[in-house]
């Protein structure tokens, strides 16, 4: 038997078992569901120092190794990182059951009666490159939302994972939810074979560089929901309050650059740009913002790099900022449906038509008006956690949390009812009265 057909038959065996748990788990209670998610919150405060420990490990091998950086800050997971993570494992004990909800309830005939009700994906596969804390998050979500989960992390973050799964399914062996619920993979054979697994996996969830997630997508049959690029926008208009748009593009791309809602190219009205310009870049340059800018960026800040084309289109993840000067909100929209990846994109105005226009024409999963875009998280939104976010124009889109791990099916009751009553010359009227 090659290598390659023993990853097979051991990843099958692996998912068989995971969608067995699953189906297990999709009949359980939200109460059941909810104890389980709590001993996973337990689990991981008690193997809180196993868990740091082991990141530090991963963190020294990746840093020898020459990580990038952007990648290197994502793979640190600190105490203050995990207790947000746990934290985040506690409300979505809190939020509500997904599964079972009934969005249509109808009489189609008397004692013909039809309902449309949410229930779980099924399994999950998930692969993602460093931020181990992602782990925490996705498994939290797959439980409340019924679904079997097999996590890959990146090679990165391998120690950590472990330590992090280990946690979650010691928690779960003390509930009704079957710890084989969660699998773990490590090796990147696993990650092809996990692919092509369309017969036990309904659903591919990659997040990582814009490479990887492309590589995801042409290299299974399975649906993929995530987002290749992170390339974002604050457009700043003529009619802006430069405190407030300074403020704003301060956060938005230094708070967090490494991640996919932090803004890369920074648009600028005429009419504003003398002004606002040489404040901003004063603030940025302090913060060691190295700053490109077009044409008109550079009569005004003729200190910093020329802007190629390419600039347009590169998400940097990291403490880089590209800047244009455009003429009218319409060439700031049409910059942005261009080279944008319909992630997140924000305007500053105190123009109220302004920011309507922008917000209705912008072809982006969030579009923001006055705050930054780093508000484009699954936490932040209230959904407790995210698996991550789509950038696809169908839904789910933006940050998928609970919501998006659902499908629905129709069920229809009846008592020896038949199509030929309903169809022919004499054909029955169905009566499709909605009964809630």
């Amino acid at each position: 038997m090659t290598i390659s057909g023993e990853y097979s038959l051991n990843l099958i065996a692996v998912a068989k078992k995971t969608r067995l748990a699953a189906l297990k788990l999709a009949v359980l209670s939200t109460e059941v569901k909810n104890q389980a998610i709590e001993a996973i919150a337990q689990a991981l405060e008690s193997a809180k120092d196993d868990i740091l420990q082991a990141n530090v490990a991963d963190c020294e091998i990746s840093a020898a190794e020459g990580i990038a950086k952007p990648l290197y800050k994502r793979l640190q997971l600190d105490e203050h990182k995990l207790r947000d993570a746990i934290t985040g494992v506690r409300d979505v004990g809190k939020l509500s059951d997904p599964v079972g909800a009934v969005q249509i309830h109808r009489e189609l005939d008397q004692g013909l009666i039809l309902k449309r009700v949410t229930c779980p994906l099924g399994v999950l596969g998930v692969i993602f490159e460093a931020r181990p804390e992602a782990a925490i998050q996705i498994v939290t979500l797959a439980i409340k939302s019924g679904n079997g989960v097999i996590l890959k992390g990146g090679k990165e973050a391998t120690r950590s994972c472990e330590a992090i799964v280990k946690a979650i399914k010691q928690g779960l062996s003390q509930t009704a939810v079957n710890p084989d619920t969660v699998q773990l993979l490590t090796t990147r054979e696993e990650t092809l074979e996990l692919l092509k697994l369309d017969k036990y996996v309904d659903l591919i969830i990659p997040r990582g560089s814009n490479s990887f997630v492309r590589f995801v997508q042409e290299n299974t049959r399975i649906p993929v929901l995530g987002h290749a690029d992170g390339i974002c926008h604050l457009y700043v208009d003529k009619a802006a309050d430069i405190e407030k748009a300074i403020a704003i593009t301060v956060d938005a791309k230094t708070s967090y650059p490494a991640v996919c809602n932090a803004i890369e190219t920074l648009l600028v009205h005429t009419d504003i740009a003398r002004k606002f310009l040489p404040k901003v870049a004063e603030v940025l340059q302090k913060l060691n913002v190295e700053l490109r800018g077009d044409e008109q960026t550079q009569k005004i800040l003729p200190n910093i790099a020329a802007a190629t084309e390419k600039d347009w289109e590169t998400e940097y993840s990291d403490l880089i900022l590209s800047m244009r000067v455009v003429d009218s909100l319409e060439d700031a929209i049409a910059h942005i449906n261009d080279y944008g990846s319909k992630h997140t994109d924000a305007i500053i105005t105190e123009d109220a038509d302004a920011a309507q226009t922008f917000l209705a024409l912008v072809n982006a999963a969030g579009v923001y008006h006055n705050c930054s875009t780093r508000f484009a998280d699954g936490f932040r939104y209230g959904f407790g956690a995210e698996v991550g976010i789509s950038t696809q124009q169908m839904p789910p889109r933006g940050p998928v949390g609970l919501e998006g791990l659902v499908t629905y099916k129709y069920q229809m009751t009846g008592n020896g009812h038949i199509v030929a009553t309903y169809t022919g010359a004499n054909a029955k009227p169905f009566t499709f009265k909605n009964l809630g």
